[in-house]
C-alpha cells in the first residue's frame, strides 16, 4: 500500500482511547503506519492520566468505554491542550451524542465502523471544510429514532419525563431504548 506522507505537524502524538482491546490494536497500528506517534489507552481512567501527563496534539476517543464515558477525556485534554484535535468514536451513533461531544470539545464525531482512513480524514480536515453530501441519508425510522434519542438525552436520560415529552407510553419508551439504532 503506498500512502503520501500526510502533513501532522510538529507534534504527531495521537492518544486512541478505547475498550475494545482487538480494534484499539488495530487502530494503533493502521494510525502509526500514516506518521502518528500513537499512545493506547482501554479506559477513562488511563486516558485521563495520559492526557494530563502527556496531553497529545491528536486524539480518538470511543463514547461508551466500561467504566465510564469517553467525553470526560475529551474534557480533560481539552483543559490542558485546547488546540488538540479529537474525534469521538461510538457504536452508537446518535445526534444528540454527537451535538454533546462537539460542545464539550471534540473536533468530529464518528460511528463505528470507522477505519483508519475515516479516522485520519477527521482529525486532519479543516473547520471550513464542508463534509461531501452522504451517499445513503437516514431513513426515516433512523431520523424518528434520533429524535427520540435528543429528547431523552435533553431530558437527562429520564425515561417517564422523556415518555411525557413525546407523549408516549413509557414502556414503549424502554423498548424503543433498549433496541439498537435503525439503518
Amino acid at each position: 500500500m503506498n500512502m503520501e506522507p500526510l502533513d501532522l505537524g510538529e507534534d504527531k502524538s495521537l492518544l486512541l482511547v478505547d475498550d475494545d482491546e482487538a480494534f484499539l490494536r488495530r487502530l494503533a497500528k493502521a494510525m502509526a503506519k500514516r506518521g502518528f506517534d500513537v499512545e493506547m489507552a482501554g479506559s477513562v481512567a488511563a486516558g485521563k492520566a495520559i492526557s494530563v501527563a502527556r496531553p497529545p496534539a491528536y486524539a480518538v476517543v470511543d463514547l461508551r468505554l466500561e467504566e465510564g464515558n469517553g467525553l470526560d477525556v475529551v474534557e480533560s485534554l481539552r483543559a490542558r491542550r485546547p488546540e488538540s484535535r479529537i474525534v469521538v468514536l461510538t457504536g452508537y451513533g446518535a445526534i444528540a451524542t454527537a451535538v454533546a461531544a462537539v460542545k464539550i470539545g471534540a473536533t468530529d464525531y464518528l460511528s463505528k465502523p470507522a477505519d483508519a482512513t475515516d479516522v485520519t480524514n477527521a482529525l486532519l480536515a479543516r473547520q471550513d471544510e464542508l463534509p461531501p453530501p452522504p451517499e445513503n441519508p437516514m431513513s426515516a425510522d433512523r431520523v424518528r429514532w434520533e429524535h427520540i434519542q435528543r429528547v431523552y438525552e435533553l431530558c437527562d436520560r429520564n425515561v417517564s419525563e422523556t415518555a411525557r415529552r413525546l407523549s408516549m407510553h413509557r414502556r414503549t419508551l424502554q423498548r424503543i431504548l433498549a433496541k439498537r439504532s435503525p439503518r
